[in-house]
């Protein structure tokens, strides 16, 4: 076995590989960019180098300086995580010149799998189904656009190295095809440096199922059973989970001796997965192999009880793979979450900004190295995160803040783990898409698993949390958690004094003949304001809620609140209530969602500034890449005006209502700074 490596990644997937390496006593090498050089994968590695400048190619894509620091530290491998060089076959292919070893497939397979042509091709030769379209070397427009008319609408435009949904639109009408070519080839070069693309029929109801393969270079090779990954956004995975409700035992064996059939195909060594489209009529495809770890592979885990990375090392170091295909067992139902640092009301663009605060579950953080896991059979919920509170997410890099995952007997447990878990995870100081996750997570589609990878478009006003207004109740339990963060800094800052009992120290509104009610002011993120009269009693809370009297009794367990009450002909109620703040923000969690607010200092004074309804400014730091308008055009309202590019995506810049664009500020290739004004535009009067 390998006595140390270096890990060629960042973020939560750096951090997962050190606590494998950590319980197997391999010493671990980080490298970082200036972004990084805080950040947890080096706060937990045993060395760290540093090679480049934030921007990944300046970084983490540079192969030249992650081998000079692999030799720096003499390193005897090389673990590529996942993204960045993980699937680089020219990366792979130094580190066997040098003399480490590429903790991966061979550089054959990785070239065979790298372009999803030639991968088709040779699946087709496998006899593994593929999806009927187009995959040949011509790539001008106007012939592509005829290949699509042979195909049909709808259909797939995908990149050629794609992957996470880069390069990739989904095209319903001819009319659309140029459009979406166009924008699928500019994000394919600047993602993955080749703009070829591949066309595919749109398969009806389409799942997505995907098979762990693990290979040896013994020549074995095994399935690790499957994941379903159906719930995507913009074909982005959000939600995974093992097994899949969709198979029958029949279809699983079928598509996993498929899924080993790609693998020997191309003499697969290491850990890969084999993605199928599977229709509402059980037909599958396959679609692509990765050839690498995936981010989703705790599921795999979770059910499992095997650790994936370690496997990965024994291969590498030539060993046989640990087991057997009959001696692989799974165990009952796990779920994963992708928690984002995005605001999904506002078409999910990237949230960056200081993590003021970040609580998860009061469980298991798989990323510290204190943790000793012998195996993975035992744990019900987990959490892989590269980040922590104070921490800081730039533009630079994906905006994921962590996966969550939950294992329990059947997938009815596992759904109310993962509500509880979520229920459980708060985050200050930017916005997550935790709320959206939860409205999934509760929808009763999910609960009866009938979604699709159209699921969540066709879903999306009602996961979204835009038109929920805070409920009454929630304003009291937040506002009694203000209280008696109150009380306790009255009560500290007594203890502070010469006269610790001095009626003067404390906040019991005490007066002469009766107690006035406290009152707390607060602002929820839809705009609502609301005072909230409360009146301390011995063992509750009395809400003076305008004509009415709700008398309130409360249990408190650090930042949680069980609140129960009981109304005019109503039954008792009994909800919790999760709470974290950070000064006058405050965030309160409940089984319904989640609800951010700001509290009021009524005897504060706060100078409004106009701001033009129409000022199209940036959503955050980015480069323009299109410009798709010129001064004094006049446009219809969603028009298209400027393309921009962050944290990987292209966001699009549209014309609010009917108008004319009066100047455009920036031209393609620009760097723009969050908030700057991009276009000057003037609305038509009615």
């Amino acid at each position: 076995m390998f006595e140390k490596i270096l890990i060629a990644n960042r973020g939560e997937i750096a951090c997962r590989i050190v606590r494998t390496c950590s319980r197997l006593g391999i010493r671990t090498v980080a490298v970082y960019s200036t972004a990084d050089a805080g950040a947890l994968h080096v706060q937990l590695a045993d060395e760290a180098v540093f090679i480049g400048e934030a921007p990944p190619v300046e970084s983490y894509l540079k192969i030249d300086k992650i081998m000079a620091a692999a030799k720096k530290c003499a390193a005897q491998a090389i673990h590529p995580g996942y993204g960045f060089l993980a699937e680089n076959a020219e990366f792979a292919r130094q580190c066997s010149k040098a003399g480490i070893v590429f903790i991966g497939p061979s550089v054959e397979a990785i070239e065979k799998m790298g372009a999803k042509d030639q991968a088709k091709s040779v699946m087709e030769a496998a006899g593994v189904p593929v999806v009927p379209g187009y995959n040949g070397a011509e790539q001008s427009p106007d012939f592509l656009h005829a290949e699509a008319e042979k195909i049909g609408y709808p259909l797939i435009i995908k990149a050629v190295l794609g992957g996470g949904g880069k390069g990739m639109r989904v095209v319903r009408q001819k009319e659309d095809f140029i459009a979406a070519l166009e924008s699928a080839k500019n994000e394919a070069g600047k993602a993955f440096g080749d703009e070829r693309v591949i066309l595919e029929s749109f398969i009806s109801g389409p799942r997505h199922i995907e098979f762990q393969i693990f290979g040896d270079l013994q020549g074995n090779v095994v399935h690790l059973f499957e994941r379903d990954c159906s719930l995507q956004r913009r074909h982005q995975k959000i939600i995974e989970e093992s097994p899949s409700p969709f198979l029958d035992q029949k279809l699983r064996t079928k598509m996993a001796a498929a899924a080993v059939a790609a693998a020997n195909a191309v003499k697969y060594a290491g850990a890969g997965t084999v993605e199928f489209i599977v229709g509402a009529d059980r037909s599958f495809f396959f679609m692509e192999m990765n050839t690498r770890l995936q981010v989703e592979h705790p599921v795999t885990e979770m059910i499992s009880g095997l650790d994936l990375v370690e496997w990965q090392l024994l291969v590498a170091a030539g060993e046989v793979l640990p087991l057997s295909q009959a001696e692989i067992k799974q165990s009952g139902h796990a779920i994963e979450a992708r928690i984002y640092a995005e605001n999904p009301e506002s078409g999910f663009l990237p949230s960056i900004g200081t993590l003021r605060r970040l609580v998860f579950p009061d469980k298991i953080n798989n990323n510290q190295k204190a943790v000793r896991i012998d195996g993975l059979a035992d744990l019900k919920i987990r959490i892989d995160t590269g980040v922590e509170e104070g921490g800081e997410i730039s533009i630079h890099y994906d905006p994921m803040l962590a996966k969550l995952i939950v294992h329990s007997d059947s997938r009815k447990q596992a759904i109310s783990s993962m509500q509880s878990a979520l229920a459980s995870c708060g985050v200050l100081g930017l916005q997550t898409n935790l709320g959206f996750l939860q409205s999934i997570i509760q929808h009763p589609d999910f609960a009866a698993a009938k979604m699709d990878t159209l699921f969540v478009d066709s879903k999306l006003d009602s996961l979204l949390q835009k038109k929920q207004i805070s409920g009454d109740w929630i304003f009291w339990g937040t506002a009694i958690f203000c209280l008696l963060a109150d009380f306790e800094l009255a009560e500290e800052k007594a203890q502070k004094t010469n006269e610790p009992c001095s009626p003067w120290n404390n906040l019991d509104n005490w007066r002469a003949g009766k107690k006035l009610p406290h009152r707390i002011q607060l602002l929820d993120n839809h705009g609502a304001e609301r005072e909230v009269r409360i009146i301390k009693a011995l063992n509750n809370f009395r809400i003076l809620d305008e004509t009415t009297e709700i008398v309130v009794t409360v249990k408190v367990r650090g930042d949680l609140l069980h609140l129960n009450w009981s109304g005019k002909n109503a039954a008792e109620y009994g909800h919790h209530l999760f709470v974290i703040t950070h000064r006058e923000q405050l965030l309160a969690v409940h089984e319904q969602g989640r609800n951010n607010f700001t509290r009021i200092d009524p005897l504060a004074f706060e100078q409004s500034e106009e701001k033009s309804d129409y000022r199209l400014s940036a959503p955050m730091p980015g480069n323009v890449i299109r410009v798709l308008v010129k001064a004094g055009e006049k446009v219809k309202s969603g028009q298209a005006l400027l393309v921009m590019e962050a944290m990987k995506m292209e966001h699009t810049i549209v014309a609010p209502a009917d108008g004319i664009v009066e100047k455009v500020f920036f031209q393609p290739g620009e760097l723009v700074q969050n908030d700057a004004e991009l276009v000057e535009f003037q609305v038509f009067e009615n």
